[in-house]
């Protein structure tokens, strides 16, 4: 019988200064990881060579010209540049913020070709990375222009599922930037993820209030009864299980979330504070609604850290397992709406 071909997964190495490389390489010293997919990392042989003498990694890798020629069995480094960046970990510098974005969209590039099945992006300084042809707040936002489908910025981890209706938008600006249009896409995006990317039936979802105690019946705000309840109710009575809007305050501490395949929050912080606190280490920043898949571990560049080899990699390795699941999951719902007799299978 012939072996069915490892998946290839590749790796933007985000901030060099920071600890993207490190918890990368650290995934990988466990050989066993090798098992699983075809690591490809989008960097050159000099920059690994420095991060992993530096940080006392023990890792080989095989050097190639494209990701096409990767090798399974190997961890493959694909030489974007040929010079020799200037490492300083810990540093805030422009300079290493270019690599960031040349590795990106290397890797992006090779996941529109098909080159590599997944993408694992880490982390990167979203100040260091803005140039004349880089003006995106994050991954997310180049993503989205880069891959076709409607981005939603979802963090998930095994027992609670977190999509943002506004991301990376000033605290002041969410409200107004929350409208009907953007409610029903949204929601309609959730839904979609969770049939294909995590196996339910029936997605049933959560949305949060825009305002304290959701407005408290406009007294604080409102937003909620003119924008929010409407939409709910609309979709409500057209099928969708969507339920709320929850007051963000209790909704978490009370276990209600528990009660949901997903919750839909408002805005970046109501959502992720939450979500950090009660997962760190073990959430996963996934890119839900796009043609490919993407994801990234629940933590930033953390410079204080950097250079010192202390860096966990848990969540780089479960970006690293869920960008596998969800890839082959989706496999196997495309089987399934192209066989209608094995919808049984989807759990509901």
């Amino acid at each position: 019988m012939q072996e069915t071909a490892k998946i290839k997964l590749g790796i933007s190495i985000g901030d060099l200064n920071g600890i993207g490389c490190e918890v990368a390489l650290k995934t990988f010293e466990d050989a066993r990881m090798l098992d699983f997919c075809t690591p490809v990392f989008f960097a050159s042989n000099k920059t690994i060579a420095f991060q992993k003498k530096e940080l006392g990694i023990d890792v080989n890798y095989h050097g190639i010209q494209e990701a096409s020629k990767a090798l399974d069995g190997k961890i493959n480094v694909v030489n974007i540049w040929k010079e020799v960046p200037v490492i300083n970990f810990g540093e805030d510098s422009q300079e290493v913020g270019k690599y960031a974005i040349k590795s990106l969209r290397a890797a992006v590039e090779a996941l529109k070709n098909d080159e590599i099945d997944v993408l694992v992006t880490a982390p990167i300084n979203k100040n260091n990375i803005q140039a004349d042809d880089f003006k995106f707040p994050g991954h997310t936002d180049f993503l989205a222009q880069e891959l076709e489908g409607e981005s939603l910025m979802f963090m998930v981890t095994e027992g609670l599922k977190v999509g943002l209706l506004t991301d990376h938008v000033a605290v002041k600006d969410a409200p107004s930037a929350i409208n009907p249009i953007l409610i029903r896409n949204k929601v309609r995006t959730i839904e979609k993820s969770l049939r294909m990317d995590f196996r339910i039936r029936a997605p049933k979802i959560a949305l949060l209030g825009i305002n304290p105690h959701s407005g408290d019946n406009g007294v604080i705000g409102k937003e909620d009864d003119e924008v929010l309840k409407p939409v709910i109710r609309e979709m409500s009575d057209a099928g969708h299980l969507v339920f709320g809007p929850y007051s963000a305050d209790s909704f978490f501490g009370s276990d209600a979330y528990k009660k949901f395949d997903a919750v839909l929050a408002a805005y970046h912080d109501q959502g992720l504070i939450p979500f950090k606190t009660l997962s760190f280490g073990k959430g996963v920043n996934f890119t839900a609604g796009l043609s490919k898949v993407r994801t990234s571990p629940d933590h930033g560049t953390a410079y204080e850290i950097a250079g010192k080899g202390v860096a966990d990699h848990s969540s780089f390795k479960e970006a690293v397992f869920m960008a596998l699941q969800i890839f082959k999951n989706r496999q196997e719902y495309q089987e399934l709406t192209e066989n209608p007799l094995q919808k049984q299978r989807v759990r509901r």
